[in-house]
């Protein structure tokens, strides 16, 4: 290994190259609780060029790479099980915002909260915002496909990715796309790689579609007193009255505690079982009036204890930081597992009802917050003062339960956290054999000899 390491340093600078232990540890697990990973080396390239060549040099020595982005995923897809951690940290430049066409031109290493501020100066927006905004990047977004609160009215990355500049494991250099809203020349190589969890080849720039920002915007926190009113509230917003909210998010009892815990704020309807967190935009002040008035009316019909409207910017901030803190409030509270599933909404009053079933039948603490309106919620079980070994015993029985529950009423056992290192063993419970067959044979083509992040998802 340290010819491969001298290597290295003549490919990219010396101080790019990380080997000492105490270095290197930041770049050996993400956010996922209890995953921890080993690498000979961290490398921080700083152009496509060098990380075409580190590509090369990988295969050619067989030695594996994991690619990483901010290092905030939540199912170990980060996480290296020996060789080199390629860190894309350095590549964080954007590189373009073209207004007239409505585009950003961005390496990697950006932060997504940043480009979202740039953009919003000339009036523009870029809507994927994963909780983690402020410290993940866009060329982890594109390798998870990241959604976030405003999937429900603005979709996931994918729907914002026109072109990419991607590394194959091979090294070679492939361009997709462009500043283009229709392509149909070819294969669609592009969707290939964003949501391959850094499995197939290494994004180094990305073409991004930026749309009008929304002038107005308007919180509405509705506290219930049973899931069933809150999920009943939901349908009736989206069916009985076609109205599309950018975010339609829901925080139960367990997860409002922590997030309290966390920021030190308390949030309003202590006596709530749930709380429904809605946000509406648009460029009509009096529509979003008349919306946010129709959806109070349908939650106080569902039973609500009341409908809190937060029209202030800073109102607004707080109610948001408290919905985002909550992942990270839980894991302050001890050891959780992060479960990440998404049904058919209609079919969420059934797995919330059964996430109750389990919690009392396994005896484990489960804070359920996330995504109601599209279906994708965060099941978090909690370990708190259970003993490690009745812990270890319970949990794999638990969510196996839970994925079969999820797969059984229509869903998949991630909405957009990916499968990673942590649900590799499960996929075969939401993906069919000749799916699997299929990407075994992509993952082969394009990564002959398996050195791109081996180990995740399949």
């Amino acid at each position: 290994m340290a010819t491969i390491i001298e290597k290295l340093r003549k490919i990219v600078e010396e101080a790019a190259v990380i080997t000492e232990k105490d270095a290197m540890e930041p770049y050996l697990h993400d956010e996922t609780p209890g995953l921890k990973g080993y690498a000979e080396a961290v490398v921080l390239p700083s152009s496509t060029d060098e990380v075409s060549q580190i590509m090369e040099l990988a295969n050619r020595e067989l030695i594996a790479i994991t690619p990483r982005g901010g290092g905030t995923g939540l199912s170990g897809g980060a996480v290296p099980q020996g060789g080199i951690v390629l860190s894309l940290e350095k590549l964080n430049r954007i590189l373009d915002i073209d207004v007239a066409n409505s585009v950003a031109v961005v390496e990697p290493g950006v932060v997504t909260g940043t480009l979202r501020e740039e953009v919003e100066k000339l009036n523009l927006f870029y809507p994927p915002d994963p909780a983690s905004l402020d410290s993940c990047t866009i060329g982890g977004n594109i390798a998870e496909d990241a959604g976030g609160a405003q999937t429900l009215k603005y979709g996931t990355t994918k729907n914002y990715v026109l072109g990419l500049e991607v590394v194959l494991p091979t090294g070679e250099v492939i361009l997709t796309g462009g500043k283009l809203m229709k392509n149909a020349t070819g294969y669609e190589l592009m969707h290939l790689f964003i949501g391959s969890e850094g499995t197939l080849g290494v994004v180094t720039k990305a073409i991004l579609k930026l749309i009008p920002a929304p002038k107005y915007r308007v919180d509405l926190l509705i506290p219930f007193t049973e899931f069933e009113n809150l999920s009943r509230t939901v349908l009736d917003i989206l069916h009985k009255h076609g109205i599309l909210p950018a975010a339609l998010e829901f925080m139960e009892a367990k997860a409002i505690k922590a997030s309290e815990q966390h920021t030190g704020e308390k949030l309003p309807f202590p006596e709530a079982k749930a709380l429904l967190l809605v946000e509406l935009d648009g460029n009509d002040s009096d529509l979003l009036t008349k919306q946010y008035e129709v959806i109070g009316e349908v939650a106080l019909n569902n039973d609500a204890i009341d409908v809190l409207v937060a029209e202030d910017e800073r109102r607004r901030a707080d109610l948001w930081r408290a919905r985002r803190v909550i992942s990270e409030a839980l894991k302050s509270t001890g050891e959780v597992a992060h479960e990440d599933v998404v049904v058919p909404r209609s079919k969420i009053p059934e797995l919330l009802k059964y996430i109750e079933q389990l919690e009392s039948t396994y005896g484990l603490p489960i804070a359920v917050y996330g995504h109601i309106g599209d279906g994708n919620l965060h099941v978090n079980i909690l370990k708190r003062d259970i003993p490690d070994d009745i812990w270890r015993q319970r949990l794999p029985t638990l969510v196996h339960a839970l994925y079969s529950k999820v797969v059984s009423v229509g869903g998949k056992i991630s909405g957009e956290h990916g499968i990673g290192l942590a649900k590799r063993q499960y996929l075969s419970m939401s993906v069919s054999p000749e799916e699997i067959a299929l990407m075994r044979n992509m993952k082969k083509m394009l990564d002959p000899n398996n050195i791109l992040n081996p180990g995740k998802v399949l």
